[in-house]
């Protein structure tokens, strides 16, 4: 049983028959094939209003060139110090950036806070030996498993505006988020103030689909130049699209992030039940971040369950992990199966169980 991601499962079968479909037959290049203007109008569609969008194959490029589009070489953006941007993607936005930097600021659960960003920025210097901030970026879903709620979204637009500077949302779990809200992805968005989107669908029932997604006309202007410069213009390009008309039918990304988000939600529940197991954060969508006994993580470990670790850095201030705990993180995705998270859960009261008896 693996529990590590929602990023080690295959496509969803509505999405590889999309595929299968697309694959047929000859088209024209580079996305320029009707599947990916039926797709593009799609977005449109979903977002209540004409938007710009760019199909990339990874979350790394979909980050690193939004970025890109909105932070000139002089300019900072500013983040959450344990966003993915700045922690896991060795780097790729500030070459992208041409030598832009990331400020990440410190926050509970990985999510910033309108206040303290409007602080941060208040304090730069404004001469020309400070780089001047022009981006702030957030993770929906956090990296801590945390969910911004749609007023939090609308003060960071606020702060954005008045410091000038362009609002970009990394949605690797958007729909995670989405779902969770119970809100339309506009109403995450744009309505709210974000400029920029990475689109992630891959996490979610897709292959190697991700988008950018751009509410700001000026920021799209480059972007065409910049994804194929970064290799992003994919010369099978329906094969990209194709996965978002599967992926957009019959709702079944919602329906996948709701299942997802619903695994999460038994996991979390049968989990604090036992003895010694508490939460780091609240489980908001399909993460799960409990701090065990370590002896509760060898049980797991024997049982063949598979997760990662996860630091503390953004534990709230009353938390701590003592020495003879652990914080782990359990990932629940749309094809994580509802006797799997049982077999986690009967897992963990044996080895409670066995605990407690010695």
């Amino acid at each position: 049983m693996n529990f590590a991601s929602d990023n080690i499962v295959g496509g969803s079968a509505p999405v590889l028959q999309a595929i299968l479909d697309a694959n047929a037959g000859t088209m024209t290049a580079y996305g320029n094939d009707e599947i990916s203007k039926r797709v593009r109008a799609r977005f449109d569609e979903i977002f209540e209003r004409e938007v710009s969008v760019f199909f990339v194959a990874t979350g790394t490029a979909a980050n690193a060139l939004a970025l890109s589009a909105a932070v000139p070489p002089y300019g900072l953006c500013v983040c959450h110090r344990e966003a993915h941007i700045i922690d896991d993607e060795c780097g790729a936005p500030e070459f992208f950036m041409h030598g832009a930097k990331l400020a990440g600021l410190p926050g509970i659960g990985a999510k910033l806070k309108p206040e303290d960003i409007d602080a941060y920025l208040r304090s730069l210097p404004k001469a020309v030996k400070q780089m001047p901030p022009k981006a702030l970026s957030i993770s929906q879903v956090s990296e801590c498993g945390m969910v911004y709620g749609l007023d939090e979204i609308e003060s960071f637009g606020q702060v954005c505006r008045e410091h000038g500077m362009a609002f970009h949302m990394d949605g690797a779990r958007f729909v995670n988020a989405l779902v969770s809200l119970g809100c339309s992805p506009a109403e995450m968005t744009w309505k709210r103030g974000v400029d920029i989107l990475s689109f992630g669908a891959t996490k979610n029932g897709g292959l190697m689909a991700e988008a950018i997604v751009v509410f700001r006309p000026d920021l799209a202007e480059s972007l065409g130049y910049r994804s194929k410069r970064a290799g992003q213009i994919i010369s099978k390009g329906r094969l990209i699209a194709a996965q978002f008309e599967g992926y957009f039918g019959n709702d079944h990304w919602l329906d996948n992030a709701r299942h997802a988000n619903r695994m999460a939600q038994t996991l979390s529940e049968g989990l604090v039940r036992l003895p010694g197991v508490r939460l780091a954060w609240p489980r908001e969508a399909n993460e799960v971040f409990p701090i065990i006994p370590k002896t509760l993580d060898g049980a797991l470990k024997a049982a063949g369950i598979h997760y990662n670790p996860w630091t503390e850095l953004s534990l709230p201030e009353t938390e701590r992990v003592a020495d003879h705990e652990i914080l782990i993180r359990l990932v629940t995705s749309w094809a994580t199966r509802e006797d799997d998270v049982q077999r986690l859960l009967q897992a963990a009261s044996s080895g409670a169980s066995r605990e407690a008896a010695e």
